[in-house]
């Protein structure tokens, strides 16, 4: 009954596909010379306000129609889009990703280096995504990883956000002996806790570079539990694991509970990225919402990490490139943006928007955005990631250093046959 279940599922899967394939094909010059062009959106929460700007965008360009594919699971819908050849004109994508990279290799999205509205990008940020010295993607957001906090209790508490390592562990000691709860965490949902490893390693070794040369570019088994930066790294991770340091129910709590448990007040501090504040405001805390980057060994050394988040690419196959470059071009505005940025409240890419600054609740990590402080995921250079998750929450389980060496060396392993 199982497996029937799993045919049946994929075949709806097929079906829909096929369906979307089905409409991708009415791509068309209307008799009045107006084209329709499809944009892949897999920023779902954001769509309502996609849809706004491109409201605006038609009003400007009445010749061109900008058509906005909304799917469940849109991620395995692309892949499979992208297997068939049917790809849409525009494509929101999420440029640190392996797939993404391969199709670029393959010759499936436009060469954009020279495009003019590139200059509208901050800092340079759309090569931080270049495939082998080539952009082929426009990241006018990005996501950034790090801690919200309760700041109205750590005012009337007399706690300070900190700075180094050494004040992290302090302030959490501080709070656990005044009986608080420190951290909500989604035990039961390991993705969570990607960022926190992530940064724990990139804050020992350096960087995103350094932390990727350590687990990614070494030799075979070298992860050692007797090497310093893995002694170094289960010590920030022990951080969460001391007594009283998480929830009671940590280990089946998921994203939404972990979350919640923040809101009301019951934990102080939530490891998580700056997508999560929507799904924290709409619980209404009775409190300000404040947040903070992963801290270094010293002040100033602190890190955030993420990557594009809304990001766009243009199909190489699209016959409507001209009309295709106008919208993404549009897109690349202070104009359109700033109607994204006053829902989303995440770090913008694009210039001239005007942003909350460091007083916002996400202002602890966009003051980093597209600094040399805001990293880009270690994924980038691996083949899969879900492994990773999972040895993270096991370490947090058992305190097993062993075991997290050799769970690190079976997930890398097979990813350096190309290194050594």
């Amino acid at each position: 009954m199982k497996w029937s279940h799993k045919l049946v599922g994929l075949g709806l899967l097929a079906f829909s596909v096929i369906s979307l394939g089905a409409c991708s094909q009415e791509k068309t010059k209307s008799d009045n010379g107006r084209v329709t062009i499809e944009y892949f959106n897999q920023k779902k929460e954001m769509s309502a306000t996609i849809k706004e700007i491109i409201k605006d965008f038609e009003k400007e360009n009445p010749k061109i129609h900008v058509k906005v594919v909304d799917v469940p699971a849109p991620g395995e819908v692309l892949k499979t889009r992208m297997l068939a050849g049917d790809i849409p004109d525009v494509v929101g994508l999420y440029p640190q990703n392996i797939d993404f990279q391969e199709w670029a290799k393959a010759g499936y999205f436009e060469d954009l280096t020279n495009k003019d509205y590139l200059d509208h990008i901050a800092n340079n940020y759309a090569s931080k995504y270049a495939v082998e010295g080539k952009i082929y993607n426009v990241p006018l957001t990005a996501n950034a990883y790090g801690f919200y906090y309760n700041k109205t209790a750590f005012k009337e508490l007399g706690y300070h956000v900190p700075e180094t390592w050494a004040d992290f562990q302090a302030l959490v000691a501080k709070m656990i002996k005044d009986g608080q709860t420190p951290f909500a965490i989604a035990g039961s949902e390991s993705w969570t806790l990607n960022g926190y490893h992530q940064l724990s390693l990139a804050t020992i070794t350096g960087g995103d570079d350094e932390a990727n040369q350590y687990l990614r570019f070494s030799k075979p088994n070298s992860i050692s539990a007797k090497d310093d930066v893995l002694k170094e790294d289960m010590e920030r991770i022990d951080l969460l694991r001391q007594k009283g340091a998480m929830q009671k129910n940590w280990q089946g709590a998921g994203y939404v509970d972990a979350l919640a448990t923040f809101a009301k007040g019951e934990a102080l501090i939530t490891p998580n990225g700056s997508w999560a504040l929507p799904s924290i405001k709409e619980q209404k805390p009775d409190f300000e919402i404040g947040t903070f980057a992963f801290p270094g060994e010293k002040k100033g050394e602190s890190f955030t990490i993420g990557a594009g988040d809304l990001a766009l690419s243009i199909s190489s196959k699209t016959p409507y490139k001209e009309e295709a470059n106008k919208f993404v071009a549009y897109m690349t505005t202070a104009k359109a943006m700033q109607k994204y940025y006053d829902v989303d409240g995440g770090p913008v890419a694009v210039k001239g928007v005007v942003t909350r600054g460091a007083d916002s609740e996400l202002g602890g990590l966009t003051s980093l955005a597209f600094t040399d402080r805001h990293l880009v995921w270690l994924g980038q250079h691996w083949n899969s990631e879900n492994d990773f998750f999972t040895l993270t929450t096991n370490y947090l389980s058992t305190g097993d250093g062993k075991a997290l060496a050799n769970d690190l060396n079976a997930f890398f392993n097979p990813m350096k046959s190309d290194v050594n």
